[in-house]
């Protein structure tokens, strides 16, 4: 299992606690592959972008404008948090669904 997040991000940390076996990937140090943003863009959509973060609030309207393949390529941070891949399936976010389906809750 992976974890694509932050060190500094308290929700992947949170995640990361509950799972110990998972293999952490810090998006901002060693990046998401293309073919990884594809498949995540290919289930999740826009939703990919967390248009929440403050690095989306200091991107201007023509960076925000670019798809989000290149927006995410060129901000790995811009990725919503955390990412997670199980025997090829993938979990977006921490919440209640994704600790289910992971069976952690």
């Amino acid at each position: 299992m992976k974890l694509f997040g932050l060190k500094n991000c308290d929700t992947c940390r949170k995640a990361m606690k509950q799972l110990p076996e998972t293999e952490f990937v810090d998006v901002r140090g060693e990046g998401v592959s293309e073919e990884m943003l594809n498949r995540a863009l290919g289930q999740f959509g826009d939703s990919l972008v967390n248009i929440r973060s403050t690095t989306w609030r200091g991107l201007t309207q023509e960076q925000r404008a670019k798809p989000p393949l290149e927006l995410l390529q060129a901000q790995p941070t811009l990725m919503k948090r955390p990412l997670i891949e199980r025997d090829g399936e993938l979990f977006l976010g921490w919440g209640k669904d994704t600790q289910a389906a992971l069976g952690v809750c």
